[in-house]
C-alpha cells in the first residue's frame, strides 16, 4: 500500500465528513501558502501557544514565522530553549501542555474518522487528549488512509522510517525515531469545551 498519495475529491469529502461526526472541525485549504494564513487568523494576539515537532508546521512556514519574532503570541517553546536550568526546562514543558493554543501535525487520518499521533516522548499528547483549550493540526491530504488499520500501519511502516532518517541527517547515525506512545484520537467530547482545527491541504505535506 501506498502511503503519499492524494486522495480523490471523493475520498477527501468523506474523510472530511467523518472527522467532523467525531467533534473535530475540519478545513480544507489547497496550499500552504494558504494554511499558513488560516493558522494565522485562528490564534489571537497575546494568545500563549506551545507547538510540538512537526515537519508540517516547518514546511508551511510557521515554524520560521515563531523564530522571527515578529508575531503577536507569547511562544512558550522560545521560552523553554531559552532556559538552561535543566530541571526548570522539565517542568516548564509540563506547564506548556496547558497553552492557550497547542498546534502541531498528525501521522494518518482514517477515512472513517479516526485520527493517529504517534510521540517518543508523549509530551505533546496530553495537550491534544484534554489539557489545552485549542488544538491546530496541519496535516497534508496524502495521510488519510482507508481504515484505522491502515492508519496505524501508515504510522509504523511508512512515517516511523522517514523520521528516522531525518533524525539521522540532523542528530547523527546514532539518532534513532522511536515510537514511544501513541494517541488514537476516537471522539472529542462537546462537555470539555475545546476547539479542535483540523487544517487539511490538498497536497503533499510532512511525513
Amino acid at each position: 500500500m501506498g502511503f503519499n498519495a492524494l486522495p480523490s475529491p471523493e475520498r477527501l469529502k468523506r474523510t472530511i465528513n467523518a472527522v467532523k461526526e467525531r467533534g473535530i472541525n475540519v478545513t480544507l485549504v489547497e496550499t500552504k501558502v494558504s494554511a499558513l494564513a488560516l493558522v494565522k487568523s485562528l490564534i489571537p494576539a497575546h494568545a500563549s501557544l506551545m507547538t510540538g515537532a512537526s515537519v508540517s508546521l516547518q514546511q508551511i512556514g510557521f515554524e520560521a514565522l515563531l523564530k522571527s519574532g515578529d508575531h503577536p503570541w507569547k511562544n512558550l517553546k522560545a521560552e523553554i530553549v531559552a532556559e538552561t536550568d535543566l530541571t526548570r526546562q522539565a517542568v516548564m514543558r509540563k506547564q506548556a501542555t496547558l497553552a492557550d493554543f497547542f498546534l502541531g501535525s498528525v501521522h494518518a487520518i482514517a477515512e472513517t474518522g479516526e485520527i493517529v499521533i504517534a510521540s517518543a516522548t508523549g509530551s505533546q499528547l496530553p495537550a491534544y487528549a484534554y489539557s489545552s483549550s485549542n488544538i491546530i493540526w496541519v496535516a497534508g491530504a496524502q495521510k488519510i488512509t482507508p481504515t484505522l488499520e491502515s492508519a496505524l500501519q501508515r504510522m509504523r511502516t511508512y512515517v516511523r522510517p522517514l523520521e528516522d532518517q531525518r533524525l539521522k541527517q540532523v542528530y547523527g547515525e546514532k539518532a534513532q525515531a522511536i515510537i514511544g506512545k501513541i494517541l488514537i484520537f476516537e471522539q472529542e467530547s462537546p462537555y470539555l469545551h475545546r476547539t479542535i482545527n483540523l487544517i487539511l491541504v490538498n497536497e503533499e505535506l510532512g511525513f
